[in-house]
């Protein structure tokens, strides 16, 4: 039911869009205008316009700084060093985004999105019939206030710490986050807040945000950076002899690894490419892979060094290398604990007593009738007669 009622209106969406592109033909309007906003030095900045009409408008991008003596100036895309980007397309109607990168303070003014669909818009000495209409937003660049962080550690706890010097913008409140993770909100005005965790530096690795809830957004980052604090995706791995070996380290602190090497206990580092070795490492991670494991050559402990900006961690991996044969041991046992069962049951058989045999000698005979009754006849009649 609901789907038979989206037909209707969309279409009657339709007949709306093209009774209005009908009744403003040669002429243009907008649908969507751009918004004025504020943002920081370093941020970047959006705006978004929609015209209509028949035949479809033109967009054009202009600014005029707050400069008194500066005039309108047109954009195009890739301006101001590459800081502008512009996209635009004209289907049913006329769409126009600006995009504008690394603010500063001499971006702030007046935006103008202007559109026109006469044929002379452009023409160098003609005017044109139908002038440009304008829709304009105001665009402010203020300059951002200057947060000191620190992180402190006692007694078993971290401290981190963001104290916004000399704020001009009212605050609502504070959020700290890890990532897109909210750890902790509140709503208190100061221009301190703080965050409490419990560990130690090397448990909690990373980059942490202090948000300012001002207009617009403030925020620092509180980062705790420490040596690479190594582990091995697995302390012990087995292979069999002739397959590849591979063996996986990775680093769960901040920053990244700078760079990784592999060596055998008792030997030189191991050279990705050389021999049988192979090494991958990206970031956080390295694997050590050796084709056609030899169980005299391969089979030891292997260390994963890695090194960045604050010092360097390692781990170790164990590899055991078992032979092919290794597979069918446990096969071979169950054979052979089933061969040795049906030996002793066969030997017990042979050895075993036979049972002793029944005497037949009176088998043969059948037991003979009594004479009793006819005894008994006899003396009856015997009676009788007397």
């Amino acid at each position: 039911m609901a789907a038979a009622m989206a037909w209707p209106r969309g279409l009657l969406a339709l007949f709306i869009l093209a009774g209005i592109t009908d009744s403003v033909a040669g002429t243009t309007g907008f649908i969507k205008s751009p918004l004025s906003q504020k943002r920081l030095v370093q941020d970047s900045v959006e705006l978004h316009c929609e015209a209509i009409g028949n035949p479809i408008p033109e967009i054009q991008w202009w600014f005029e700084g707050n400069d008194p003596n500066e005039t309108y100036a047109q954009l195009w895309d890739g301006a101001w060093q590459d800081r502008v980007k512009i996209n635009a397309t004209y289907n049913l109607h006329s769409t126009s985004t600006i995009h504008i990168v690394n603010l500063t303070s001499d971006d702030s003014g007046m935006y103008e999105c202007r559109a026109s669909n006469d044929p002379d818009r452009n023409h160098l000495s003609k005017s044109p019939k139908v002038k440009w209409i304008r829709s304009q937003a105001n665009v402010f660049v203020i300059e951002r206030p200057d947060i000191k962080t620190q992180v402190t550690e006692a007694y078993g706890k971290l401290i981190l710490t963001c104290n916004m010097t000399s704020p001009s913008l009212p605050i609502e409140g504070h959020e700290w986050m890890y990532g897109e993770k909210v750890l902790q909100t509140d709503g208190e005005p100061s221009a301190f807040t703080s965050y409490t965790m419990e560990g130690k530096m090397e448990e909690h690795s990373g980059v942490y945000e202090c948000v300012y809830k001002t207009s617009p957004v403030v925020k620092g980052q509180v980062t705790i950076s420490v040596p690479p604090q190594v582990m091995a995706y697995k302390k012990s791995e087995h292979g069999n002899e002739g397959d590849t070996g591979v063996l996986t380290c990775k680093n769960p602190s901040f920053p990244s690894v700078v760079s990784w090497v592999w060596y055998k206990n008792g030997q030189e580092s191991i050279v990705n490419g050389s021999g049988r070795y192979i090494i991958k490492s990206s970031g956080n991670k390295t694997e050590l892979r050796i084709l056609k494991l030899n169980i005299e050559e391969d089979a030891g402990d292997y260390h994963c060094n890695a090194t960045n900006a604050f010092g360097t961690g390692s781990a170790t991996v164990n590899l055991r290398v078992r032979s092919r044969l290794a597979a069918l041991w446990p096969f071979l046992g169950i054979v052979a604990e089933v061969l040795v069962l049906v030996t002793i049951i066969f030997i017990y058989e042979k050895r075993r007593k036979p049972d002793e045999v029944p005497d037949d000698d009176d088998g043969g005979s059948a037991p003979l009738k009594s004479n009793a009754t006819n005894h008994k006849d006899k003396n009856v009649r015997q009676r009788n007669a007397n």
